[in-house]
């Protein structure tokens, strides 16, 4: 799950359609301190580059990279009930999710559409949900339709949330935290830092091993300054991990997801579970179960292009002389030294191999049919 930067322009607007000034979050001041350029993201001010995406991307590949990622909604759901609520609304076995485990899921709509991808971690006491900032006013108001009166939904506005990542990021975090490194992917705990309790998970969006760190807002600063103390640490802007994610294949809500996309053809049939697939009972169930036996027209794919000129979400893809899909995301790849892409395609031209080419301001680019993730998770199991 990633809110990861694909646009300068992300106007808020009010009722009047005016425009809205973006918020500041906890880190504000203290990236502009470091020379980040400050974007409108999501309704928030977030860097988006501090000394340049590709050097970025690269020393989050090779050292470890500090990304703030406050303007994510972090939630909590409690109460009696309150896994049956959640499994009436998410494909994922949350009955089996024991303490201390995190899972991806998704919030589906009556007809199985995405309407957000999401961590859902059991706290013991409750459970934690992390969701897209673009989305997570949207998100608040299904939550809190549909999950029974009795079911409290808490938005932790005040909990800033910061995401370390890099095969360098368990060292780093091990020295400043305790009980840290001992975490496994898809683990979470609650750990002291200097009297500050941290809910950290061993998770992240780049495809590298890392952890994502909840953090009251008035330590922020004060943790971001301790991890960046490290030599092995930098901060690293949204472009960076727009970039990191497009090459560990994982998909951006609002390009790859949405509600016009489910979670069979978008390659995600993994976070339905082989008890809720049994069972259903959750919403959207009838379409998504119906995709998974019949199969869906449209396949996310990865596509890999010939040359040095990258193709943008909205090109259209061909096979032949015939139109078969549109991209949803797309790059130039620093680690592979040349352009990648995502793209919905039909499923008759999906398989690995399959020669296409992709239309870019009239031209056609040679592109070919590749496995996902470009480049290999480095996630530590």
């Amino acid at each position: 799950m990633s809110d990861a930067y694909k646009s300068d322009s992300n106007e808020v607007a009010n009722d009047d359609d005016a425009p809205v000034e973006p918020l500041a979050l906890p880190l504000d001041g203290w990236h502009r301190a470091r020379g980040g350029r400050m974007v409108d993201f999501a309704g928030y001010w977030m860097p988006v580059q501090y000394e340049g995406i590709i050097a970025e991307h690269t020393w989050t590949r090779e050292h470890a990279g500090l990304f703030d990622v406050s303007h994510m909604g972090q939630l909590t759901v409690t109460g009696e009930g309150a896994v049956e609520a959640l499994e009436a609304l998410l494909p994922a076995d949350i009955a089996a999710l024991k303490p201390g485990r995190q899972r991806y899921s998704l919030l589906l709509d009556e007809q199985g559409g995405i309407l957000d991808d999401l961590m859902v971690t059991n706290r013991g006491d409750d459970f934690y949900l992390v969701v897209n900032g673009a989305m997570k006013w949207d998100d608040i108001g299904h939550l809190r339709e549909f999950l029974p009166d009795e079911i409290t939904l808490n938005h932790l506005d005040e909990q800033a949330l910061l995401a370390l990542q890099g095969p360098e990021a368990a060292a780093v975090l091990a020295g400043l935290v305790p009980g840290a490194a001992e975490l496994k992917f898809m683990h979470a705990a609650v750990l002291d830092w200097n009297g500050v309790a941290l809910g950290v998970s061993r998770s992240g969006y780049t495809g590298e091993d890392g952890f994502e760190i909840s953090v009251p807002g008035e330590a922020a600063e004060a943790l971001a300054e301790a991890l960046c103390a490290d030599e092995r640490v930098k901060p690293i802007g949204l472009g960076a991990r727009d970039s990191l994610r497009l090459e560990a294949g994982l998909p951006l809500y609002g390009h790859d997801l949405s509600e016009e996309t489910d979670p069979v053809s978008a390659g995600l049939a993994f976070a339905i579970s082989k008890r809720r697939r049994a069972e259903g009972g959750f919403m959207g169930a009838d379409a998504v179960l119906a995709a998974l036996a019949d199969g869906t027209p449209l396949v996310r794919v990865g596509l890999a292009l010939e040359g040095r000129q990258a193709a943008r979400e909205g090109a259209a893809v061909f096979a032949g002389e015939a139109e078969a899909g549109r991209v949803t995301s797309g790059g130039f790849s620093p680690s592979l030294g040349h352009p990648i892409a995502m793209a919905y395609v039909d499923a008759a031209h999906s398989a690995a191999g399959t020669v296409l080419s992709i239309d870019v301001r009239g031209k056609r680019l040679a592109a070919s049919v590749v496995p996902m993730p470009f480049v290999p998770h480095r996630y530590h199991r």
